[in-house]
């Protein structure tokens, strides 16, 4: 029967567009409306159709358009967190690409490097690669949470180049749980840091502007 089999594309198609719009989805996401070779067929069959984009094998997102630019490129940071679901491997998103999110540069890097202590991988997403790279211990602190990302960021500026701007930057941005996380990690950041750290947290160190 036709409908039969189509009936599943209706429930994912709603699932996903009851996620907020840049959201990155894989076939696992769905297993619980059918059997896995059900949902991939009806991934591919809502692709053909123009419902959903295929980003690449395995990840799917809704297509979105921009007045001016028209294609909206996927959302990196979905793409990581819908290939790392189900992972029990930790994982930072480091480098340049840190110091964008957090508006400390406009930056935004053809290469994202992941910190894992899973697979090391690369992965090709359009004109953009994620390069999933292992990393030890030390270079995880704060794994996953805000105070990662922001120990993250400042070891790709180095101490040369963080400068009062990114200081008041990180104090207003930053809310109180991540400013608590990092005043408990920063005895283990590298010396340079620490310093940084406790002026993000009392921004009154700082010379008035």
């Amino acid at each position: 029967m036709p409908n039969a089999k189509i009936a599943i594309d209706v429930p994912i198609l709603r699932s996903m567009r009851a996620r907020p719009s840049a959201s990155v989805f894989s076939p696992k996401h769905f297993s619980s409306l059918g059997k896995p070779e059900a949902v991939r067929q009806a991934l591919s069959r809502l692709t053909r159709a123009g419902k959903i984009r295929r980003i690449r094998r395995g990840l799917y997102d809704l297509p979105r358009e921009h007045p001016i630019i028209g294609h909206v490129a996927p959302d990196p940071m979905a793409a990581v967190r819908a290939l790392m679901e189900g992972s029990r491997a930790q994982w930072q998103v480091s480098g340049a690409y840190a110091a964008n999110l957090l508006g400390l540069s406009e930056q935004v890097p053809a290469k994202i490097v992941i910190l894992t202590d899973g697979v090391p991988r690369r992965v090709l997403l359009g004109k953009m690669t994620l390069q999933f790279r292992r990393a030890a211990p030390r270079y995880m602190l704060g794994v996953g949470r805000g105070a990662g990302l922001v120990f993250q960021a400042l070891r790709h500026l180095g101490p040369k180049n963080v400068t009062e701007a990114h200081l008041r930057r990180l104090h207003t941005n930053l809310d109180k749980e991540t400013k608590d996380e990092l005043r408990k990690l920063a005895p283990h950041f590298p010396r340079w840091m620490q310093s940084i750290i406790a002026q993000v947290i009392d921004v009154k160190t700082l010379p008035v502007p």
